[in-house]
């Protein structure tokens, strides 16, 4: 996995334990198989443990260390995430959408094995997902279980993720103008609204209370525009060697970012006043936070 240059060398180490525990929880969720579908699986691992920051496990695992949720069980929450995430990133890859080569430094799914099989594994990745979360073995309680399903289901959906990405598409049109508002409300749906699961998750598995709830997904959702915010700053600074991914797709294809509508000084400025605002929604767990708040700074200064 790169290492993200501008993260502190706390941070960058709970980072990769977190990545390899996930990773390993991962590996034992999704095996190598012999059967006569293993091209599937080999799809689906290429798309998963190929690399990656694993943000959105570290955010799970994060929320869950406040309520002091056994970490097993946020494993495997963090890794039913990273599956939606992963499915995601295989479809955005497709021709149809995004048409994009490199992936985490990596031939993208389709390009390393089809189209058909690419398709199949994004499938497979997202039904794996609320398989993991509906097992005894993710917690006990049937309610947490299900709150967890319906929190996901809810975030990857019409009114997330996948509503998010029917924006991006539209944004691109040569007869669509997005304002900067509607950029931001697409990229909460595209990419806000999984972070705010990931620390939510760890909220619901710990049963706490709907104050501290509401400021993980307030944090959350915030940290997810900034995080878009500088992919679209990469997206025209960055070096494909030091992002894993091609860059000066966005403006090839005339998408709508916060780049192109505010300016890059603009969109920098606006980054740093959404971690600031981020940050604060966490003051609410008097300095049990730190990773989260280190996190922050870290989506503001990365550079991959």
């Amino acid at each position: 996995m790169p290492s993200p240059r501008s993260a502190s060398p706390e941070l960058q180490n709970a980072m990769d334990d977190v990545a390899e525990a996930v990773n390993r929880t991962i590996e034992r969720l999704l095996p190598e198989t012999d059967l006569a579908e293993a091209p599937l699986y080999e799809a689906m691992r290429h798309g998963t443990l190929g690399g990656g920051k694993r943000l959105r496990p570290f955010l799970c695992m994060q929320s869950a260390f406040l309520f002091n949720v056994p970490s097993s069980r946020a494993r495997r929450v963090a890794a039913a995430l990273e599956f939606v995430h992963c499915y995601s990133l295989i479809h955005d890859d497709l021709p149809a959408m995004d048409d994009a080569s490199l992936r985490r430094g990596q031939p993208t799914v389709h390009k390393r094995f089809d189209e058909a099989t690419a398709i199949l594994a994004g499938d497979a990745l997202l039904t794996l997902a609320f398989e993991v979360l509906a097992d005894p073995e993710t917690h006990p309680d049937p309610h947490v279980r299900c709150e967890l399903v319906t929190a996901l289901a809810q975030a990857s959906g019409g009114h997330g993720m996948c509503g998010g990405q029917m924006l991006d598409l539209i944004a691109e049109r040569d007869d669509v103008n997005f304002d900067v508002g509607e950029v931001s409300r697409l990229q909460r749906m595209k990419t806000g609204k999984l972070m705010a699961f990931a620390c939510e998750a760890g909220a619901i598995l710990g049963k706490t209370s709907e104050a501290q709830r509401k400021a993980l997904c307030n944090f959350a959702h915030d940290l997810g525009l900034a995080f878009q915010v500088t992919d679209d700053i990469l997206d025209v600074e960055a070096d494909p060697q030091d992002t894993g991914k091609d860059t000066g797709k966005d403006e090839e294809a005339g998408k709508a970012t916060f780049v192109s509508t505010l300016g890059k000084d603009a969109a920098k400025a606006r980054a740093e006043m959404i971690v600031a605002q981020a940050k604060r929604h966490l003051k609410i767990f008097e300095g049990r936070e730190t990773m989260l708040a280190k996190l922050a700074d870290y989506v503001m200064e990365r550079r991959a």
